[in-house]
């Protein structure tokens, strides 16, 4: 199997992580499961032992309108996708341009801006093990349950592409910071803020070595100077912790954690009666 050798303190959003062999998804029949698959890593953090990963080749990489639909493939920026739909006036991807990642990305979180999602114009996804309509597929706010990975995804075509909106998402992402970070690190809870709950508890601006979580928008743990893994999943559970004692609220990751500390049902990135509750359905 091809593999590509990426330093993860260059490729990955956040800045952090060691250089590794990552597998090369040429064929969807190679896929193999003991690998956990990754995107470009906008919203990855990656630990100090990182499970075996896996990622599409370039070949995955195309756009292309076909019988009044548009297929992407999962590999395809969203810089890409933005700028083809802007220069073959396409609407309803605007909002795309300020969506960091690929197309399997941004299609297996249903990434968006409020209420301007992928999922709005999806048709199907391809998959490694088969096609799914979007009826067949469950999804809501920031998520889905595609487990496997996204080769491409086909999407209704309609024309006019609208500056304005570009305007509007512009604004929307005005006060999130250009610090190297993964994003949003926490879901936002129902009726509520996740950056307005961190704020709360006085972790708005809090530093344990180089991670933070900003001082512009709470909701992001950004790297400030030459963070660490260990730093930013401290942050990471003293959120947690503090907002449940005051609230009775539990944050929970938008962040993907690689780290096969942190991984699972037993993680301890997850709520308790989450953990009990996964451990009494074995039973």
């Amino acid at each position: 199997m091809d593999s590509k050798t990426i330093d993860f303190s260059k490729f990955s959003s956040m800045k952090i992580g060691g250089v590794l062999d990552v597998a090369l998804l040429q064929e969807p029949c190679d896929y193999n499961k003991e690998y956990t698959f990754i995107g470009a890593c906008n919203n990855t953090l990656l630990g100090t032992q990182p499970p075996p990963l896996m990622m599409l080749s370039k070949k995955y990489d195309y756009i292309k309108i076909q019988e009044n639909t548009l297929r992407i493939g999962g590999a395809t920026p969203s810089g890409k996708i933005a700028s083809f739909c802007k220069k073959n006036n396409i609407a309803n991807f605007e909002f795309v341009s300020h969506l960091p990642g690929t197309l399997g990305g941004l299609v297996k979180m249903n990434a968006g801006l409020k209420e301007y999602e992928i999922f709005n114009n999806l048709i199907s996804v391809s998959m490694a093990e088969g096609v799914k309509q979007k009826e067949e597929i469950h999804f809501g706010y920031r998520y889905t349950d595609i487990q496997t990975p996204i080769i491409e995804a086909t999407f209704h075509l309609s024309y006019g592409f609208d500056k304005e909106k570009v305007e509007i998402f512009k604004k929307m992402r005005s006060n999130q910071p250009s610090t190297p970070s993964a994003g949003s690190c926490f879901k936002n809870p129902h009726a509520d803020f996740a950056g307005r709950l961190i704020e709360a508890v006085g972790l708005k601006g809090h530093r344990v070595g180089g991670m933070e979580f900003s001082t512009l928008h709470a909701n992001f743990l950004v790297n400030v100077d030459n963070g660490t893994f260990d730093d930013a999943i401290f942050l990471i559970q003293e959120a947690q912790k503090r907002v449940y004692e005051q609230f009775g609220i539990w944050l929970e990751n938008e962040i993907v954690v690689l780290d096969k500390r942190y991984m699972g049902e037993n993680s301890p990135l997850l709520h308790p009666h989450t953990k009990i509750m996964a451990c009494g359905n074995k039973n």
